[in-house]
């Protein structure tokens, strides 16, 4: 099979099937187009996604994985069918010593910058009208760092922080961790989750693939 280039959609297909399943009717409506990633076609909501995470190959590898469920590669008696489908998809061309490899970029992987910078980087994007007009904007965050509720609320109070005194700004975080889905409402602080099982994240994986 030939090398393809990896899909940035992938992440963003996989955010949107998240959303939608976690989260129900306001969310079943959006398609993926761009600026932002995921948006109602009456432009009352628009969601950005992201990724946040150290620039290291084998950290992109290692979140893939869990993306896909496979949490411990050695022991996963279902990990090769998982490890099939992802090569069917094109999305691998191969696969070595139980390690994700092949079709993805360390270039675009470089892009997924830890968790500050990604957030101050896209609060200022957002406030310029770089993802323009929407009733409500989103801000949804793949962290392969998990992050204890103590972490997430300070995430939440940093990103208040820079949003404070702007026109425009998300008026919701979503922070996607490999067990559960933190949705972050920005202007009451109030914070909620939903778990996340590992069959959620193969049928959430094998669907974005799709």
């Amino acid at each position: 099979m030939g090398k393809t280039k990896f899909d940035t959609c992938f992440f963003e297909r996989y955010a949107m099937i998240s959303l939608q399943t976690l989260l129900g009717d306001r969310y079943s409506c959006l398609v993926n187009e761009d600026r932002p990633d995921l948006q109602t076609p009456d432009h009352s909501l628009g969601i950005e996604v992201t990724r946040a995470m150290e620039e290291n190959k084998s950290v992109a590898d290692s979140l893939l994985l869990e993306m896909a469920g496979i949490i411990e590669p050695d022991d996963d008696n279902d990990a090769q069918d998982d490890y099939l489908s992802i090569i069917d998809s094109g999305y691998a061309y191969g696969l070595r010593n139980g390690r994700y490899i092949g079709s993805k970029e360390y270039d675009y992987w470089a892009l997924a910058l830890p968790l500050r910078r990604i957030i101050a980087g896209k609060v200022e994007k957002v406030s310029s009208g770089f993802y323009g007009h929407f009733s409500d904007f989103g801000l949804y965050v793949f962290c392969k760092d998990h992050l204890s509720e103590d972490e997430v609320d300070l995430t939440v109070s940093y990103t208040a922080g820079l949003q404070q005194g702007l026109k425009t700004s998300f008026s919701t975080l979503y922070l996607s961790l490999i067990d559960r889905l933190y949705v972050c409402e920005m202007d009451s602080g109030h914070v909620s989750h939903k778990e996340i099982s590992r069959d959620l994240c193969r049928l959430f994986f094998r669907e974005a693939l799709a």
